[in-house]
């Protein structure tokens, strides 16, 4: 692999279709903006594919291949096997994103979700892969499920639990992902995580095209706005952005490229 560059966005959709008017430029232009590496995870079938697409003609786009709680009512056998053979494509650094959302109340009901999130993490421990996680309003659930792999290794994505429960998810190997709500006013609970988080296990990303950090705020978010998110993560960590940046950068190949197991990169 040539020399790095700064930045890894370990988490954005680029297969969303509001990148549709320009996704292939946009891509293209991250290298030059210093943005050396994007994972885009799927949330269903389709758009595990069309990650997975992506991935295939750009060199420095992985993807990541899962059922989202909000997509997976109806998701059965045969869904799961198609998840797996996606799963084995060598652009596929995890399963993702699987988790739990009781957010929105037409959302699958909640023991189906767990079912998902279950048999998706069953998959990723019999391939080897980290899981993306996603959790919104539901902590208490989504740690519970976790907390039954102890093998399990991944990243809650845009991380919005307690200080308490970031504690126990690092204790047992997990990385925690910050986007931009951090750079929002309300960001209250945000800085006490950062405060209690092991530079080693800190992950950055922008979940494009949502959740673009101020000053852009309500504008479609891409990964170029990566250091709205560093600036203000190395601020509440009291170092250097360069220093955030490398860490960053070297966290996000420690997990989804498994640096350190045999010495090198694997799948990159």
């Amino acid at each position: 692999m040539e020399t790095p560059m700064r930045l890894f966005d370990t988490h954005a959709h680029y297969d969303s279709s509001a990148f549709n008017p320009d996704r292939d430029d946009v891509l293209a232009a991250l290298p030059a903006a210093g943005v050396g590496l994007v994972v885009d995870p799927g949330c269903d079938l389709p758009s595990s594919r069309a990650a997975l697409a992506l991935a295939e003609r750009f060199p420095h786009v992985y993807a990541a291949a899962g059922i989202h709680p909000s997509d997976c009512a109806g998701t059965g056998e045969e869904d799961y096997a198609a998840l797996r053979e996606l799963c084995r494509h060598e652009k596929v650094v995890a399963v993702g994103e699987i988790g739990l959302d009781y957010y929105w109340k037409d959302n699958p009901p909640r023991d189906f979700q767990q079912s998902v999130f279950r048999r998706q993490i069953e998959l990723a421990l019999e391939l080897d892969l980290p899981v993306i996680v996603h959790d919104r309003e539901a902590h208490g659930d989504s740690l519970a499920v976790v907390l039954d792999y102890p093998e399990l290794r991944g990243v809650f994505h845009c991380f919005s639990g307690s200080p308490e429960m970031a504690e126990i998810l690092l204790k047992r190997g997990w990385y925690l992902g910050f986007d931009g709500p951090i750079t929002y006013k309300n960001a209250a609970k945000a800085p006490e995580v950062a405060a209690v988080m092991p530079l080693d296990r800190i992950l950055i990303e922008t979940d494009s095209p949502y959740l673009t950090p101020v000053p852009f705020r309500g504008k479609r978010n891409d990964s170029r706005n990566l250091p709205y998110v560093i600036e203000k993560l190395a601020e509440w960590k009291g170092i250097p952005v360069e220093e955030l940046e490398q860490v960053t950068w070297e966290n996000g190949l420690r997990l989804f490229f498994k640096i350190g197991r045999n010495g090198g990169i694997s799948n990159v």
